[in-house]
Formats: C-alpha cells, sequence, structure tokens
C-alpha cells in the first residue's frame, strides 16, 4: 500500500495549525478556536437564551438522523432544503425552504438563523458562503475548505493522490468532449465517466468504447446533481478497476482525535446505495490496510483545516475499493454521514448520526464509542427500499414485514416520489452476511407499496 506522510504522525486532540504558535483565523464566543482550548457548546436549553443552534444545510434522511441525534444532546436545530416538507424539516425546531446554491438567499439565512455551528449535509450549497461563514467564527462542519474539497471530485482526486499519496485508479480530467475522449485513450476501456460535483450515482456513466463517450458526455452534463442550464462540467475519467468489493469505512473525527468504524460491504446500483452490511466479510490485512487509508485521509483534512483555524471535526465516510488481487485503493470521502452507514442504527452502539452530532458538538469519540452490539458471528444488514411512480408514498401492512425477530424499518417520511425515489430503508441483523441481507430483503418485499397520484401540484 502507498502510504501517506501523515500515517506516522500522531492522532493529536486539535488540529494542527499553519505554524507553532500561530493564532488561529477565526473565533467566536460559543466557539472558541485559540490553541490548546476546545470548543465547549451550552447544551440542554434549546428554547432558552444559552442554547446552541446548529443550521442543517440539507434535511433529507441522513439531515433527519442527525437532527435526531443533536436534538438528544440539547441542540437547537434548523433545518433547510429545497422543497418544503423534507424529513428532517417536519421535526426540526425551525425550518426554511431556499435554493442553498444561491449565494445571496444562504448568506441572508446565515445572517438571520446565527448559528453556532452549519452542518452541510448535501452537495448542492454555496460554498463560498461556507468560507464567510468560518471567516466569521461559525464552526462549519467538517470545515469550509474540507467541504468544498469533497464536493468537487477534481480537487479531491488531487488531494487524496497528489498529495497525501494514497492509491486510486488511474484517471484524468476533462472539460470537454474531446479533452474526455484523450483521456479514456490514456486510462483505457472500460471506464468510468463522472461530473466533478455530483452524488450518489447522478450523471455518472459506464464507457466500453469510444463510441460511447459522446453519450456518457451528455448524461455527465444533464444527469448530475446541481445543473444549471448551459453550465459545462467538468468530469473525470478513470478506469474500471476489477472489484472484489466496493467498502465504505466510517471515520470520525473529534476532540478525542480520529477513530474508525468496522468497514461496510456493500452493493450499488448505477453509483447509488442499495444494500450494506456490518462487518465486511474482508481479512485482517484487507481491514488493516482501509483502516490505514481511512486514517490518513481523515488526518490530512482535519490538519488541512487546522490550516486556517478550523476543527475538521465529525463522520467521514470514506470509500474504498477492494481489487480482485487483494490491493485497496481509495475512491472518494463524503464529509458527513454516509447512506450506507444507515446499517449503523442495526449494528453499532452509537449509529453514524450519533457519532457525527457528538464529534460537532466538541464532544470526545474513541474506539469504544464506534463498537459494535453484534453477537460474535453475526452481521447487520441495510436493504434501500426505492419506490417508483408520481405521488405519494404509503406504505402498508407493516407488521408484516416486521413479523420477522431481528428487523427493523425507518420510513423516511419524504411527501412526494417524482421518478424514483428512496423512501425508506429495513434493518435486520442475520447470523452471517446472507442471512442478514436475505432478513432486510425479506423486510422490504413484504410491504405493500402504494403511490397516490397527486390531485394538485405537489412539493419535491
Amino acid at each position: 500500500m502507498t502510504t501517506s506522510p501523515l500515517s506516522s504522525q500522531p492522532e493529536s486532540t486539535l488540529p494542527s495549525t499553519s505554524s507553532p504558535g500561530s493564532t488561529p483565523a477565526h473565533d467566536s464566543a460559543s466557539s472558541t478556536r485559540m490553541n490548546g482550548a476546545v470548543p465547549s457548546h451550552a447544551l440542554g436549553t434549546p428554547l432558552g437564551q444559552r442554547r446552541t443552534r446548529v443550521l442543517l444545510l440539507g434535511a433529507g434522511e441522513l439531515g433527519r438522523e442527525v437532527t435526531i441525534a443533536l436534538m438528544r444532546l440539547g441542540a437547537w436545530v434548523c433545518a433547510a432544503d429545497s422543497y418544503e416538507g423534507a424529513p428532517a424539516a417536519q421535526l426540526s425546531h425551525e425550518h426554511v425552504v431556499l435554493d442553498m446554491s444561491q449565494p445571496d438567499l444562504l448568506d441572508e439565512l446565515i445572517a438571520r438563523i446565527k448559528p453556532d455551528i452549519i452542518i452541510p449535509e448535501v452537495e448542492a450549497i454555496a460554498t463560498s458562503e461556507l468560507a464567510k461563514a468560518a471567516t466569521a467564527g461559525i464552526q462549519v462542519v467538517p470545515s469550509s475548505g474540507i467541504a468544498a474539497i469533497c464536493m468537487d471530485r477534481e480537487r479531491l482526486r488531487v488531494f487524496a493522490h497528489e498529495r497525501l499519496g494514497l492509491p486510486t485508479t488511474p484517471y484524468r480530467f476533462a472539460g470537454s468532449l474531446a479533452e474526455l475522449r484523450e483521456g479514456a485513450e490514456t486510462v483505457g476501456y472500460p471506464c468510468v465517466v463522472k461530473p466533478i460535483m455530483s452524488s450518489s450515482g447522478h450523471g455518472q456513466s459506464v464507457v466500453r468504447s469510444p463510441e460511447l463517450l459522446e453519450a456518457a458526455w451528455t448524461e455527465a452534463q444533464t444527469g448530475r446533481r446541481a445543473a444549471h442550464g448551459g453550465e459545462v462540467s467538468r468530469v473525470i475519467v478513470e478506469a474500471l478497476a476489477p472489484l472484489a468489493y466496493e467498502l465504505t469505512v466510517l471515520t470520525v473525527c473529534s476532540s478525542a482525535g480520529v477513530v474508525t468504524c468496522s468497514p461496510i460491504g456493500q452493493v450499488q446500483d448505477h453509483g447509488d446505495y442499495r444494500e450494506s452490511w456490518q462487518p465486511a466479510a474482508i481479512d485482517d490485512k484487507t481491514l488493516e490496510t482501509c483502516r490505514d487509508i481511512a486514517r490518513d485521509v481523515v488526518l490530512g483534512m482535519r490538519d488541512e483545516a487546522g490550516r486556517s483555524g478550523e476543527l475538521g471535526w465529525g463522520v467521514f465516510g470514506v470509500e474504498l475499493f477492494e481489487l480482485t488481487d487483494g490491493s485497496v485503493l481509495f475512491n472518494e470521502v463524503s464529509p458527513r454521514p454516509h447512506d450506507t452507514g444507515m446499517v449503523t442504527m442495526a449494528s453499532q452502539r452509537l449509529s453514524e448520526f450519533d457519532l457525527h452530532a457528538r464529534a460537532v458538538l466538541g464532544l470526545p469519540v474513541t474506539d469504544g464509542h464506534t463498537s459494535l452490539i453484534l453477537q460474535p458471528g453475526e452481521v447487520a444488514a441495510s436493504h434501500a427500499i426505492v419506490v417508483q411512480g408520481e405521488g405519494e408514498v404509503v406504505f402498508t401492512v407493516v407488521e408484516r414485514a416486521l413479523a420477522e425477530p431481528g428487523t427493523d424499518l425507518r420510513i423516511f417520511n419524504k411527501p412526494a416520489v417524482h421518478g424514483h425515489r428512496r423512501m425508506a430503508v429495513a434493518l435486520a441483523v442475520g447470523a452471517d452476511v446472507a442471512d442478514a441481507r436475505n432478513r432486510a430483503g425479506r423486510v422490504a418485499d413484504a410491504l405493500d407499496i402504494d403511490v397516490d397520484p397527486p390531485t394538485v401540484a405537489s412539493s419535491k
């Protein structure tokens, strides 16, 4: 494995600064960032004068669980999203509907809410406003710079591979169809084409021959998230690696240092999560390699945050490839809880959402906090329930679906589906990977799901 130059450094409690003895650039009464000081937030009075105010940018199913975790610890939460009735907005103290990619609108929201902490949960955010917020002394999770890097595949790949030395697939970047053709010839076929700013497989294509490149370029421009008319997206083209497994290592950076969770196995469909299980069925050598890479990238990001006086705290979803020859490659990292990590609601003592809330509030997270609650040999699994249609989604015969012991169901309460949408997740614990996956799948299959056509114009 190619190791990061940071891998031998101690996992100190506080982020590094640009030079010894230097004063961080940003400070506030609610979030002290002087050298040697750990921010301490007032908790337990969300409706009082000394409340800790959290602004959640993105109110989907992951944001909903983060909101619950924050509220359990006594924080006040405002959830913002682009549509009315988003999952987290249904239970937060306050909710706002706006286009978060518009700098002026986001600036107005931050000025009105006056948050102590901003937690981005989606990619379509005006990152310039996050940088302004950090300069004003607001704690941006994990930091304004890291949020910007992780939203941009080009910046992220350069950071991880060229700066940290982490192993990746061969890749090139392209800003036109002509450049894409050149890049594809360099990395070879088959290859994968992805827009540099998107997620969950949106705008992604597998290309097996040169004549398919034009369609892949078009898909990257029109299918990506946060696409704006007439705006050309750069793309990354990378070799299609001979995969044995796709893995996620949830990694937590907190006031106590950097720790990793047990790796998570997964199944994706066109780049979008469909199943996950924990622990992944990998050998001890692969396990340590995965943890080393995950630590290296998060330590690098924590130190990058420290250079601007920010903290770098929170959960990171580090995505890895295990190849058929046993080698492990870095793929991407999400600076927030990961969709495959929903399995931790059944597998860990503290879910990824609980860990995220603790970390961003300045509470310590150690190896003991990330421990599994499974019996020896047991595995937990999650199965995404994706619904197709147009209208409101109604689940029935839930009692039949949950009749099997060791199973659970989390319905996201999204107001409607337009096309296809992830609307719930089934959870199960089994004797091994196959058993757990089968149990979770049976929960999903046992549900009756109706899509009621809208009678009036409905929200997204």
